[in-house]
C-alpha cells in the first residue's frame, strides 16, 4: 500500500484588518478561542503539519511552534497567500483563511480525500461566494503551483480565476453545515458581535 501524499494546514494570515480597525481579526476571541485557534484546530485534524502565512512581524508570536512563512509575491493578495504555501510547503495544501471561526474539520478531510482520489488540482467546497464556492476553504495540489505562478505573473491575483488553468473538483459542502454559517468570515466588528452569538446558539465553545 503506497504512503498517502503529506499534506500541510496553512493559515491564511492576510490583510490589513482595515475595518477592524487595524486589530488583527484572527486574533479576535469567538467564544472561549481565538479564531486563529480555531482555525489552526480545524486543520491540524485534517493535515499533516501547520504554517501561518503571514507577513506582520509579530506573527511569530501568534501560535508557538508553528512555522511562519510569508509571501513571495507581496500585494497579490489571497492568491499571493496561495502561492506562498505551496512554495513553502513544498507538498499538497489545506488552505483555509484565518477569519473563519466555523469551518469544520470534516469539511476539510473530506476536501484533501476528493482531492488524492480524484487527483485533481484543487478541491474546493461549494457556496453562495461570487465565485460559486471558497478559493480560500481549499485542498490544493503541490502540482498546481505552476499554475498559479503563471497567474499571478500575468498580474491576475484572483484566486477564483484558478478554476481556468487547473482541474478544479467542487464538492457540496451542505452536508457539513449551512455553507453560510460553515464559511462566515469575520472582517468587522458587527461580524465579530454576530460570530459571538452564532457561537453561542450552537453550543460551540
Amino acid at each position: 500500500m503506497s504512503a498517502r501524499p503529506r499534506c500541510t494546514g496553512a493559515i491564511l494570515a492576510g490583510g490589513r484588518s482595515s475595518r477592524m480597525g487595524g486589530v488583527p481579526k484572527g486574533l479576535q476571541p469567538v467564544g472561549e478561542a481565538r479564531i486563529i485557534d480555531r482555525v489552526a484546530a480545524a486543520l491540524a485534524a485534517a493535515a499533516d503539519e501547520l504554517i501561518v502565512v503571514a507577513n506582520d512581524p509579530a506573527a511569530a508570536d501568534w501560535l508557538p511552534g508553528v512555522r511562519v512563512v510569508g509571501d513571495l509575491h507581496r500585494d497579490a493578495g489571497a492568491l499571493g497567500g496561495i502561492h506562498a504555501a505551496l512554495s513553502h510547503a513544498g507538498s499538497d495544501v489545506l488552505v483555509l483563511s484565518w477569519d473563519a471561526p466555523f469551518v469544520p474539520a470534516a469539511l476539510l478531510r473530506a476536501l484533501r480525500d476528493a482531492g488524492e482520489l480524484e487527483g485533481a488540482g484543487a478541491v474546493v467546497p461549494t457556496s453562495d461566494s461570487p465565485w460559486g464556492f471558497e478559493p480560500l476553504c481549499a485542498w490544493y495540489s503541490a502540482a498546481s503551483l505552476a499554475a498559479i505562478e503563471r497567474q499571478l505573473d500575468a498580474g491576475d491575483h484572483r484566486a477564483g480565476a484558478l478554476q481556468d488553468d487547473i482541474a478544479v473538483l467542487r464538492l457540496d459542502a451542505s452536508p457539513w453545515g449551512d455553507p453560510a454559517s460553515i464559511f462566515f468570515n469575520v472582517n468587522a466588528p458587527a461580524d465579530l458581535e454576530r460570530a459571538q452569538a452564532m457561537s453561542a446558539a450552537t453550543g460551540v465553545r
